[in-house]
């Protein structure tokens, strides 16, 4: 069993936890690794469900991974567990002969990349725990793991985040004096610049890819690569880049520290604090050294406190259960331990100013960040909740890899909005496209949104537009959405055009818990979570929908919502609200989260809403003239 020491609420009043707490559970997860090491260290084979690369490379996956958590742990120069001789004789073992050689990526594909990324986990392990590992190896080790980088540093990768994982063992390469002749570091970083939108924030590849990969998998590499192989303007120039991102990342993050359920990979968890470590470590971050501490410890106690690598390896899922709907063909029992990138700040010193100074209260009013660069609000009400409205990201583009699936589309990036105490519906509810969406339904069959098609951002406003669609067929009509909030109030205003009648139905969040409660419009989990839509033009009905086994974040999950129809041209307009209210949480009683609440209105003419706020803000937006737009078909 985990053992944590004693809560320091003067140091820390909002978590309790300091620096030990952090090498507590990194030696807890270490050490129980070990029990399923192979006999010359050089793979772990976890159990769980193996990956679409095997059991060869995912035995390699989770000791790369976890070699990581291990180099950030001895950093300081702290082995008390001698996890540097331990991961060196692995790497003995795996350079001679045990480790497997990627292939290039190229469509279509034969064999596995997945080498390449974890040759980049060694490289980084390398490098973070400032030369404790690699001193520890003998010189005919090293130049077997210089040949065996180098082959990954030299090989052709996917065109999104893979671009950096030659880079980063090129980055290694160079700093140990290895020959890097015809290496392509440089090229696959030009890639990822090319994906840059402003202020740090980059696309995962060609499409509409924002997420969590952003922080721990795109701004760790680039600073390994500009600090080994740039220029020390290329540097600076990242690190300003690195600052900008963590402002506005930081608003992701709930008050107790949960984060945003969005993306894919979540199950690496803690990962996502990497960036918030690395400006630090870097002496550029926005934030005071308490508030990154309390936003790590936070997030680190939260998946703790739900058994996350307590009595078992880390799982495939969010809590400690496995919810395999999170995960993607390459998650391997050994994947989840990429949140070891998130233990980074153990390599600052236990005098460092985020481990000493004193985590400062979080926000507690209401807020809205818009962040146009990716066309995202994120805003809080200042109940502890923080909620994303997702008018950018869309995760659906098959420019340069064969779709998995009819519809490119996934739960994890499909939605109008996503939050820090809710999960998307996965599986089946993904299926039935209730929660977080807006369907059009015809013949039994409720509509994909596919590509967003344009976006912008503007104050508190946030839009975009999409052609419906389902088993790969576009869908003779077209939605313009747009969002407007307030103090935890998301008015979504919807113009629809169409060619013929259509069913509507408009979802909102799902909660999950042990139990859940609803009534028409509104669902409440036990803790007192409770979402609902509220109609405010154009909607004729209300219900809500069971999504038992469908969501990361309990057993039990439902999701409000409304219908309605359309016949050729409508403008639908529904507050989306998402928070904790007090009273019993029997259904139709205390259920009600407008309770006391003074309304939200929207008053419409034509396509233009005026919304109205119970604080008395007042937004007006012409739904027809925010883009230009084809005519639908």
């Amino acid at each position: 069993m985990l053992a944590t020491p004693a809560e320091d609420r003067v140091l820390s009043p909002h978590t309790g936890w300091g620096r030990d707490h952090w090498v507590a559970v990194a030696d807890h997860w270490l050490l129980h690794l070990r029990r399923y090491a192979s006999p010359d260290r050089a793979h772990f084979h976890v159990p769980g469900r193996t990956s679409g690369s095997g059991v060869r490379s995912d035995g390699l996956e989770a000791f790369a991974r976890s070699m990581l958590l291990a180099a950030h742990r001895i950093a300081t120069g702290d082995d008390p567990h001698d996890y540097a001789g331990w991961y060196a004789a692995g790497i003995a073992a795996g350079v001679a002969g045990e480790w497997s050689r990627a292939d290039p990526c190229v469509v279509s594909m034969v064999g596995t990349g997945q080498p390449t990324v974890e040759a980049a986990n060694v490289a980084l392990a390398l490098r973070a725990s400032r030369g404790r590992i690699w001193d520890r190896l003998d010189a005919t080790t090293r130049e077997r793991l210089v040949d065996w980088l180098g082959h990954h540093a030299r090989l052709p990768v996917w065109p999104n985040n893979w671009q950096l994982f030659p880079a980063a063992c090129e980055a290694f390469l160079g700093s140990v004096g290895a020959d890097v002749t015809g290496c392509r570091g440089a090229a696959g970083v030009a890639v990822i610049e090319g994906y840059h939108q402003g202020g740090g924030w980059y696309l995962d590849g060609p499409g509409r890819n924002v997420d969590h990969y952003l922080g721990w998998a795109i701004h760790p590499f680039l600073g390994m690569w500009y600090a080994e192989r740039g220029t020390p303007d290329e540097l600076q120039a990242w690190r300003t880049r690195l600052a900008s991102f963590v402002a506005d990342f930081a608003r992701t993050f709930a008050p107790d520290g949960r984060m945003m359920h969005q993306g894919r990979s979540l199950t690496y968890r803690t990962a996502a604090l990497s960036a918030l470590w690395l400006a630090e470590s870097e002496g550029v971050s926005p934030l005071e050294p308490g508030e990154t501490r309390r936003i790590a410890s936070g997030l680190l106690r939260y998946f703790t406190d739900l058994g996350v690598g307590v009595e078992r390896p880390v799982s495939l899922g969010w809590g400690a259960p496995d919810h395999l709907a999170l995960t993607q063909s390459y998650s391997g029992p050994g994947s989840p331990y990429f949140a070891a990138t998130g233990f980074a700040g153990l390599g600052l010193p236990a005098d460092h100013p985020v481990w000493t100074d004193v985590e400062p209260d979080p926000v507690t009013e209401p807020f809205t960040r818009p962040l146009p660069a990716v066309g995202w609000l994120v805003h809080g009400a200042g109940d502890g909740v923080v909620r994303l409205v997702n008018h950018g990201s869309d995760h659906a583009s098959d420019s340069w890899n064969t779709p998995t699936a009819t519809d490119p589309d996934d739960p994890h990036y499909a939605k109008f909005g996503y939050s820090t105490h809710t999960a998307p519906g996965t599986g089946a509810a993904f299926d039935d496209a209730v929660d977080g969406h807006l369907a059009l339904l015809r013949g039994g069959r409720a509509s994909r949104r596919g590509r967003i098609l344009g976006h912008l951002v503007d104050g508190n406003l946030a839009a975009s537009w999409h052609v419906p669609q389902r088993d790969g067929a576009a869908w003779d009509a077209r939605v313009v959405t747009a969002s407007v909030v307030d103090a935890g109030h998301e008015v979504r205003c919807h113009w629809v055009t169409a060619r013929g009648a259509y069913g509507l139905r408009e979802g909102g969040h799902a909660v999950a818990g042990a139990a859940v409660t609803a009534a028409d419009g509104v669902v409440r989990s036990a803790d007192g979570l409770v979402s609902s839509v509220v109609a405010l033009y154009g909607w004729t009905g209300a219900g809500s929908v069971a999504q038992d086994g469908c969501s990361a974040s309990g057993a039990v999950a439902a999701a409000p919502y409304l219908t309605g129809e359309v016949n050729g041209e409508g403008v639908f307009v529904a507050d989306h609200r998402l928070g904790f209210t007090a009273g019993d949480a029997e259904a139709g009683d205390g259920v009600d989260s407008d309770a006391g609440v003074d309304p939200v209105t929207a008053d419409v003419a034509g396509t233009v809403v005026t919304v109205t706020f119970p604080s008395g803000r007042v937004r007006t937006v012409d739904l027809a003239a925010l883009f230009d737009l084809p005519a639908p078909g």
